[in-house]
C-alpha cells in the first residue's frame, strides 16, 4: 500500500488532487494506475484510504473511500529540544528516528557551545515528512525554528520537563521520575 502526505486535504470533500510532485511519484515512479488503492495522511491525525480515479503524472485525481481520524493517537505529548550538531547528517538521522518512534515536537536550541548556529528547517521538515510516510504516522511532528535555551525555558509549557546531560553528579532514571497523570 502506498502512502502520500497530503497536508491540505479536506475530509468533507470526497475527491482529492495529488500535488504535481506526488502525482509524478505515484504514476511515473510507482507506476500506479486508475483503480489502485492508496493511503493518505494529513499530518493532523487522519488516515485516508482512496482509489486512483484519474492517473495523470501532473494531477492525479483520487476518490476518498474511508477516513480514520485520530489514527494511533497517543495519550501523551513528547517535545524534545536538541542542539544541532556540527555534522548536519546526525541531526537529520535523529529527526528521522524520533519521528519514527512518535515524537510530537522538536525544538532546535542554540547553546553557548553550539558549533552550528543555524539549521535549514525546510530541508529538515522534508526529512520528517519522509519519515512519517515511511513509518505510517498520521501526525507530523512540529519542528520549531532555532532558539536559545533561555527562549525555550521562557515558552509556556504545561507538563513535566526533564534535561538529559553528561555533567558530573547524581543521575536519575527517567522512568522513575515521570509522574503519570490521568488523561481526559
Amino acid at each position: 500500500m502506498q502512502l502520500f502526505y497530503t497536508p491540505d486535504i479536506d475530509a468533507s470533500n470526497p475527491q482529492y488532487f495529488l500535488s504535481e510532485e506526488e502525482s509524478k511519484h505515484a504514476i511515473r515512479v510507482l507506476r500506479l494506475e486508475a483503480g489502485n488503492e492508496v493511503q493518505l495522511i494529513d499530518g493532523r491525525g487522519s488516515l485516508y484510504t482512496a482509489l486512483i480515479h484519474d492517473a495523470h503524472p501532473k494531477r492525479t485525481i483520487l476518490k476518498i473511500t474511508s477516513v480514520s481520524t485520530e489514527f494511533e493517537k497517543r495519550n501523551h505529548y513528547l517535545h524534545l529540544a536538541v542542539a544541532p550538531t556540527k555534522n548536519i547528517e546526525r541531526l537529520e538521522w535523529f529527526l528521522e528516528k524520533a519521528t519514527e518512534i512518535g515524537i510530537d515536537e522538536v525544538s532546535l536550541i542554540i547553546t553557548q557551545r553550539s558549533e552550528r548556529k543555524e539549521a535549514k528547517t525546510e530541508r529538515l521538515n522534508k526529512i520528517i515528512t519522509a519519515a512519517i510516510k515511511q513509518s505510517l504516522k498520521a501526525y507530523h511532528p512540529l519542528l520549531n525554528e532555532p532558539l536559545t535555551l533561555n527562549q525555550l525555558f521562557d515558552k509556556p509549557f504545561e507538563g513535566q520537563k526533564f534535561i538529559a546531560h553528561c555533567e558530573p553528579g547524581e543521575k536519575f532514571n527517567l522512568k522513575d521520575e515521570i509522574t503519570h497523570r490521568a488523561v481526559i
